[in-house]
């Protein structure tokens, strides 16, 4: 059993922190490993650390620092297999899915490469008498992130790559749950060149969060997960004078128009509702066929696939779901399969009972699939985090908007339909973030920003892409005059350039 390491400084370093957090194989159920729980005192050598580097990097060329990230990208493409290993061994998710959560984070990476052009300002000549003003972009300082269990990989790299490609030292408290990817990453940024104390690591629970957040040298924090995590960080950051963008909770929804292809609303479902075992904040929860004649279709088309749905650990490379996080996650998803048909709603595919041969102390749960959800029930309001699909019949496309709209939540929607008004109305009056037309979950690439609306953000900034290098820099604007040739007195009135 391995006990894992703060990084501090370029340095591995071992907690000196009594309390411990164990690591499971969600697989087997076994205990593999167990995770410090640091003390404020290495949050404060963390936050030291990153202070006293991030000067002299902030003030190295955008072209210098990209050169690192160049090299960083090499290094993730060459150990990505290694990396989605430990994703796999900690977290649960089949191997092909970690693998694809490494490459999108090194999407990021790659978009950090090009830093020289997004941190370009603007600047205008002549905007008085011999006036010129130009913008500049600067770091922040030492910023930080709070990240979640379900991509302990790809989240992380959310954050500290623009963060620091901006000039700014960052500070990672991963998940306590899957936190050896991020210490894997860590280690190939430090091999790729990057100086000592600009990413430092801090495992913790909430008494290293609550530190990350009250620290005073900290100007910035980032945060993905739940809505009521995500708003206490945001109140308490804010409260303490911070910037904080924090990402939280998700219930998405999936329209299905009578015109839509069926077969492939049927596939994206399978691959949104169940995918990661449905512990995605971009997974779709609710399926939203339109009429009667659509949902009985649909329902006929998803029943035997949810069925037949290939469950597995790992190591087995045909697996399409794997198992959920922790003992307790499984349990809560199986409360709330109770849930909904104590209140009502028809169990098409029941997951509870799932079972799987040399793995029954594993955290599975089978897909389980509702019809006939209504508003009013548990299962449509909160988010399970669990392969657990609902379906809202509705009568109309009006009706079915209205389900969306009506949510507490507005993180990733999507429609499924052959026509382009219906597409394109959807597109620009939903309330929602981020919206798919015939795709099942719009995760922006990396050069566009990611971030829902309502009970799903946090803050005025999305994350990664664009938004990302604005969150963790500040605009300067300079107003310049050389007096050459210019001779004025006195002037009491508010500057005008006319």
């Amino acid at each position: 059993m391995y006990v894992l390491d703060n990084a501090i400084g370029g340095k591995r370093a071992p907690s000196a922190s009594a309390r411990t957090a164990p690591v499971f194989n969600p697989a087997t159920g076994e205990e593999i490993g167990a995770v410090p729980l640091s003390a404020i005192a290495e949050i404060d050598a963390a936050v030291e650390n990153a202070k006293q580097a991030q000067p002299a990097w902030g003030n190295l060329t955008p072209a210098k620092r990209a050169s690192v990230f160049f090299k960083f990208a090499e290094k993730l493409h060459k150990h990505g297999d290694e990396i989605a290993r430990e994703i796999s061994r900690e977290h649960g998710k089949t191997h092909a899915d970690a693998l694809a959560e490494v490459a999108r984070g090194v999407e990021i990476v790659e978009f950090a490469c090009g830093i020289p052009h997004l941190l370009k300002g603007e600047y205008s000549r002549n905007v008085g008498p011999s006036i010129d003003s130009y913008s500049d972009r600067q770091p922040l300082g030492v910023v930080a992130g709070i990240t979640p269990f379900n991509f302990p990989a790809m989240v992380p790299m959310w954050m500290y790559p623009l963060a620091i490609a901006s000039g700014n030292a960052f500070v990672l408290k991963p998940s306590e749950r899957d936190p050896s990817a991020s210490l894997m990453c860590w280690e190939l940024f430090m091999e790729a060149g990057l100086p000592p104390g600009i990413l430092n690591i801090v495992q913790g629970d909430k008494v290293a969060v609550d530190a990350i957040l009250d620290h005073k040298d900290i100007k910035a924090v980032s945060f993905v997960g739940s809505t009521p995590v995500a708003q206490h960080i945001y109140e308490r950051g804010s409260k303490a004078g911070k910037r904080v963008q924090a990402l939280g909770g998700a219930k998405n929804h999936m329209i299905v128009m009578p015109d839509a292809d069926l077969d492939m609303a049927a596939n994206a479902l399978m691959g949104a509702g169940y995918g990661s075992a449905g512990e995605r904040c971009m997974a779709i929860t609710v399926a939203v066929p339109v009429g009667e004649k659509t949902a009985d279709a649909l329902i006929a088309r998803m029943k035997p696939m949810v069925e037949q749905l290939k469950i597995g650990p790992s190591s087995d490379r045909e697996a399409e779901m794997g198992p959920l996080i922790t003992r307790a996650a499984q349990e809560k998803v199986k409360s709330y399969i109770d849930s909904g048909v104590a209140e009502g709603a028809e169990l098409v595919v029941d997951g509870r009972n799932f079972s799987l041969q040399g793995y029954e102390d594993g955290f599975f749960v089978g897909g389980t699939l509702f019809d006939r959800v209504t508003p009013d029930m548990k299962i449509y309001q909160d988010e399970i985090f669990g392969p657990v699909l609902s379906t809202v019949r509705a009568s109309s496309y009006e009706e079915a908007v209205q389900l969306i709209h009506n949510h507490q939540y507005g993180n990733g929607t999507a429609i499924f339909t052959r026509d382009g008004d219906t597409a394109r109305a959807f597109a620009s009056d939903i309330e929602v973030g981020m919206v798919g037309v015939n795709v099942p979950i719009p995760v922006p690439v990396a050069y566009h920003s990611f971030g829902g609306w309502k009970q799903s953000l946090f803050g005025d900034h999305s994350i990664y892409g664009p938004e990302g290098v604005h969150f963790y820099t500040r605009l300067k604007t300079v107003t310049s005059r050389w007096p050459s040739g210019v001779k004025e007195g006195a002037v009491f009135t508010f500057p005008s350039m006319k």
